[in-house]
């Protein structure tokens, strides 16, 4: 009996690794459309990415994997699984069963849409005109309430939206974001106002210095470098191209990332590139032994923002940091920041003012923009607002939330990719990731009382090495509100992030 479980997980880790492998090669696919694919080529990509998605479906379908999930879970052996093998047991079964219940002819027709809908949006905010938009958005959120009704019933949640947001953060409810995000946002008011009747603002000229892309570019490669993302070496596993919205992609030892280079906004490229760089190294420590296992994979797309949030901002935009980056930035420039003063460009890095571009959004800021997005799509997929009133909702939310007024759709509601891609239910990770960082800097504060003058010095390792042995290692053996207990011994808590933005910018803003 116990040759018969073991020959029947090995059988199923086999068809998963084939099935992972699958997965990766589709991810070259996507992140050839958005880097280095003609323009002409949009409608064959689409039909490719169909085609993909159509086999993938069928792998993930395969009636063999149920018979073999039902195989190991009915054995009376089967608690004699280590720890491991029964979280990849779970975590197949609960894949498959969702699959299973999902039409092939809607994850098709999904895929296709996702390649159309994309290509449109870019059109439609380079002629900042939603209308262009509006008929393909419609149609991807109608594909994705079907997909959500039926995966409502699967992972018995009480709301479309709910089993969206699973996808993204397994045992995440709106409810509960609703009651964070409430807290993070009364919070996070407060600071702004605090900043904002501050006498100390920063001068932020510094940052409008013209930099060649090409100088751009050897920025880049640098800050990767300080942070432990390998691009250049005969073994990298990372490289860094050009897109209009910045990502990650890959899988272990071939994880990519993208930028934008702005030559009179250098420091979008410098945060988006170490932003980015947080994720490839989440997915690049992984434990090795794990790979092509559904154990080893991040924890959820919270935790995988966490960790992105952590290097951007935790350590980025730190004194510490650029107390070692700022000369290898002079060295790179050239004359062009020869004046710089540290503490000058530290302030300028960290200027709060509300912003209309997300990813442009300081600190106390950024989540605000996520708590607008979260309630749109929680309305949306509740039925109380339809997407031809995006616009004018999304422009009321920012000028009541942030106070600020949107001139075209292009600044407003049609900023970000995610909704053309179909990735509704994903942005409250970035929140959640932020509120994630803040309690996993509260912990290693307490294991690494010196980081920051190891940083100062250009030592990132021993915050990377903590980051590896706390969460990395863990990869996806435990859902999100076990691991933060389990790394921090504390419940989700909005506080320590919190307490970390008030000592730093009561600090920067002399209140």
């Amino acid at each position: 009996m116990a040759e018969s479980l073991d020959e029947a997980y090995k059988k199923l880790m086999e068809k998963i690794k084939d099935f992972i492998i699958f997965q990766s090669a589709e991810s070259v696919i996507h992140w050839d459309m958005e880097t280095m694919m003609p323009p002409k080529a949009i409608q064959l990509r689409s039909q490719q990415l169909a085609l993909l998605s159509r086999i993938e479906h069928k792998m993930g379908t395969d009636p063999e994997i149920g018979k073999l999930l039902k195989q190991i879970k009915q054995n009376p052996r089967y608690d004699k699984l280590n720890n491991v093998q029964k979280r990849n047991v779970y975590l197949t079964k609960k894949r498959y069963d969702e699959e299973t219940k999902l039409p092939e002819e809607l994850v098709v027709e999904i895929a296709k849409q996702q390649a159309i809908a994309v290509d449109v949006w870019k059109k439609a905010k380079a002629s900042q005109n939603f209308a262009m938009f509006k008929q393909e958005l419609e149609k991807m959120v109608e594909l994705k309430k079907k997909a959500a009704e039926i995966l409502m019933e699967v992972k018995r949640t009480t709301t479309p939206y709910d089993a969206l947001i699973d996808i993204f953060e397994p045992k995440m409810t709106a409810k509960t974001i609703t009651q964070v995000f409430d807290e993070l946002r009364t919070g996070l008011v407060r600071l702004l106002k605090k900043c904002e009747s501050s006498k100390k603002h920063p001068n932020t000229s510094v940052l409008k210095r013209k930099i060649s892309v090409d100088t751009q570019r050897r920025i880049a490669k640098a800050l990767a470098e300080s942070v432990g993302y390998d691009t250049a070496s005969k073994n990298a596993g990372g490289r860094i191209d050009e897109t209009e919205h910045p990502f990650t992609t890959g899988y272990y030892d071939d994880v990519r990332i993208t930028t934008h280079y702005y030559e009179d906004m250098f420091a979008s490229s410098v945060f988006s590139v170490l932003h980015e760089a947080g994720h490839a190294i989440y997915e690049q420590d992984l434990k090795q032994d794990w790979m092509y296992q559904p154990v080893g994979s991040g924890c959820s797309s919270g935790f995988h923002e966490s960790q992105s949030r952590f290097i951007e901002n935790i350590i980025g935009r730190s004194r510490e940091f650029w107390v070692y980056f700022l000369p290898k930035l002079k060295e790179i420039t050239g004359k062009t920041f020869a004046d710089v003063n540290l503490d000058n460009l530290v302030h300028a890095i960290n200027q709060v003012k509300p912003s209309k571009i997300r990813v442009e959004a300081d600190e106390i800021t950024y989540c605000l923009h996520i708590v607008i997005r979260f309630n749109i799509e929680r309305d949306l997929f509740a039925d109380k607002i339809k997407v031809k009133e995006l616009p004018e909702i999304w422009n009321q939310n920012y000028k009541e939330y942030i106070d600020i007024k949107i001139e075209n759709d292009s600044e407003g509601v049609m900023q970000d990719t995610h909704w053309a891609s179909g990735l509704f239910g994903y942005f409250p990770s970035y929140a959640l990731g932020n509120v994630y960082s803040g309690q996993l800097l509260a912990t290693m504060e307490k294991d690494l009382p010196n980081w920051r003058k190891q940083l100062e010095k250009g030592k990132f390792s021993p915050v990377k090495d903590w980051l590896i042995e706390n969460v990395h290692s863990h990869g996806d053996l435990y859902d999100p509100p076990q691991l933060i207990k389990k790394i921090t011994g504390k419940e989700l808590n909005v506080k320590p992030y919190l307490n970390y933005l008030n000592e730093k910018y009561s600090e920067l803003y002399d209140f």
